[in-house]
């Protein structure tokens, strides 16, 4: 447990982007009992899956209307989760608590996603918020060291991961991404804007053009945070939708840092990794 996870207080603001894990966050923070209300960004968040939550919605650039409701929630400790498509600065609707810091927010919107929410979190925690990540709201959502399937990598496999790790920590100082695909020791893409399910599609794609020319059940996703990043921010992710990429892409396995992602619907994840014979395995700081 983090020094953060002990002192956290209730109830956690949750700022909910896309996908299933705000959702998960906030059922693991109330399983523990500490309270949760989340703040549903417009666009982004699923309005069914956020009505059984006490919950308000916000738009991204309302900071001034956020920070207000924050404080009538008694929301000290705040986290960022979720998928959300960066919007252009021209497309942001405006506050007036936005316009009184929009040189931070003009600065925050320089550099990549990360930069972008760390920039923000600086913002709200000059507020008097305090910004938390997984590891202090929701522990029990990470993943865990080695392996969690019934298949292992085997001695090609880790090969492909290590390699995929070298390019990863090349590519981070570049904001580029956080996962690459290896396959017998080439590098055949690594991840962009298009995220994870993007990166596998587009893997997918090569082997149907005939430009993925090995075996079916060869190489791997690797998946680890940007050096440097901050941790509370950003992590990466995984899920059953990525098992499915993965598993269309005709890879072995999926290797992720461990302690360090996030795990979506981890049982079926397992579950669905283990239809497809495919390795999930965490690897170790």
């Amino acid at each position: 447990m983090t020094s953060a996870a002990s002192e956290i207080s209730s109830p956690v603001g949750v700022i909910a982007g896309g996908g299933a894990m705000p959702f998960a966050v906030a059922d693991s923070l109330m399983a523990r009992g500490t309270g949760a209300v989340i703040f549903a960004l417009k666009g982004a968040c699923d309005p069914a899956s956020v009505a059984r939550f006490r919950h308000h919605w916000i738009s991204v650039g309302q900071i001034g209307k956020a920070t207000k409701l924050f404080r009538s929630e008694g929301c000290r400790d705040l986290i960022f989760i979720g998928s959300l498509a960066r919007p252009a600065l021209s497309e942001i609707r405006l506050d007036w608590g936005t316009l009184r810091v929009m040189g931070h927010v003009v600065a925050a919107f320089r550099g990549g996603d990360d930069h972008l929410l760390s920039g923000i979190g600086r913002i709200l925690e000059q507020d008097g918020f305090r910004m938390v990540g997984v590891k202090d709201a929701a522990p029990d959502l990470l993943m865990p060291a080695g392996p969690i399937t019934c298949a292992v990598p085997d001695g090609s496999a880790a090969a492909d991961i290590a390699r995929g790790l070298e390019v990863l920590g090349a590519l981070g100082p570049f904001d580029i991404g956080q996962a690459a695909v290896v396959i017998d020791g080439h590098v055949v893409a690594v991840e962009d804007i298009e995220g994870t399910d993007g990166l596998l599609a587009r893997v997918t794609r090569l082997r149907i053009d005939g430009r993925i020319r090995s075996k079916a059940a060869r190489g791997v996703l690797v998946k680890a945070p940007k050096r440097g990043q901050d941790l509370r921010f950003d992590l990466p992710a995984v899920g059953p939708n990525t098992v499915e990429g993965a598993a269309k892409a005709g890879l072995a396995g999926i290797a992720i840092a461990a302690g360090n992602t996030v795990v979506a619907e981890s049982q079926a994840m397992i579950e669905a990794a283990d239809r497809a014979g495919l390795f999930i395995t965490g690897l170790p700081a």
